[in-house]
């Protein structure tokens, strides 16, 4: 699947069918949907997202986590669920190579090897890697990073999606107020 995935927070079965990327993930769990929907017939235990880790990643898997708490909840309450985390960085100083999921920990493996050469690369997306890093960071199950999704996770993206894009505009500017960092361009 790939690109961005209907949003489903208010969407209806009927609508929610006719897309074709959820309409193949429905046939693919084997499970049904709606009246159907029979989870001992969920064809797979392990059900993982992998999105860029970018801001249209998390976007997507938001709507996907979405779509699992509304229209299939007991995939996630079964702990079937995951997320795959990828890299946001390779970083390579000597012989030495680092993949690194966020700012921080770049920042900080800067700082211990600050007499160093240090090589950086930014990956956008999975696209980036080539096979064999997006094997080792991301799909090789003796090395890749998943998180097991809960209700609670659910919940929260679910209640940050409905604020982020539901209809009620206060609570999304007064959100985007307090969480906006300032930049400055140099254009």
């Amino acid at each position: 699947m790939g690109g961005k995935i209907l949003n489903t927070e208010r969407a209806h079965l009927d609508k929610i069918v006719k897309f074709e990327e959820i309409k193949d993930l429905i046939i693919a769990l084997g499970a049904g949907i709606g009246d159907s929907l029979n989870y001992d017939k969920t064809r797979y235990h392990r059900v993982i997202i992998m999105t860029d880790a970018d801001v249209d990643g998390a976007h997507i898997k938001t709507l996907l986590l979405t779509f699992f708490y509304r229209h299939m909840p007991e995939i996630i309450s079964r702990g079937y669920l995951y997320i795959a985390l990828p890299p946001l960085y390779r970083m390579a100083i000597g012989k030495e190579v680092f993949y690194v999921y966020d700012d921080e920990e770049k920042d900080k493996i800067i700082a211990d090897h600050k007499d160093a050469k240090v090589i950086l690369q930014r990956y956008k997306g999975l696209g980036e890697m080539n096979p064999a890093q997006l094997w080792e960071t991301t799909m090789d199950p003796e090395k890749r990073t998943l998180k097991r999704v809960t209700v609670e996770d659910v919940e929260a993206a679910g209640n940050m999606f409905e604020m982020l894009m539901g209809e009620e505009v206060p609570p999304r500017k007064k959100y985007i107020q307090t969480h906006a960092k300032l930049a400055t361009l140099d254009v």
